[in-house]
């Protein structure tokens, strides 16, 4: 079962802080990507959806890096090991925090199930929930989303 919600502009609930451990060594500070458009993907090597939608997130992530579109990977009660392995075997190029027991999730009020795996968060330039997919997110659903989103203008207020 997939569920797509998404949030009018001006009616959009602000995204948690996040930052973690990559599982490939490395922190990331989702912080220091404000400004661009944010595509979490939450995962598991263990999950079958996952391996159905995996080559789709990384074709739209090719295609809207130029865009000022960033992805990042949660990691979902899994192992380094196997983690590493899925993206390799899937050419996911792009970072993965690691998240073995869901409290990344968990920041998510809600918003997010932390049984929900898949499931993708888009947040806008201004760090705010845009849209979520509880679910397989499928190539153009997610191309569409991704790619409408990049293509706004963030508030008047300016930072930096």
């Amino acid at each position: 079962m997939s569920g797509l919600t998404q949030y009018p502009a001006g009616k959009r609930p602000a995204a948690p802080q996040i930052s973690g451990e990559l599982i490939n060594g490395g922190t990331l500070d989702l912080a220091e990507w404000r400004g661009e458009v944010i595509v979490i993907n939450v995962w598991g090597s263990w999950c079958a959806p996952c391996r159905v939608e995996a080559p789709g997130l990384q074709k739209v992530f090719d295609e809207t890096r130029s865009m000022g579109v960033r992805f990042v990977g949660f990691d979902t009660r899994d192992n380094d090991a196997a983690a590493q392995a899925f993206e390799k075997s899937y050419g996911i190029t792009y970072p993965s925090i690691r998240d073995r027991d869901g409290t990344l999730l968990l920041r998510f009020e809600g918003r997010i199930p932390v049984s929900a795996v898949p499931s993708t968060v888009m947040i806008d330039r201004d760090g705010k929930i845009a849209a979520r997919i509880i679910g397989a997110a499928s190539y153009a659903t997610l191309s569409s989303l991704v790619k409408d989103l990049a293509a706004e203008k963030p508030s008047v207020r300016t930072s930096k």
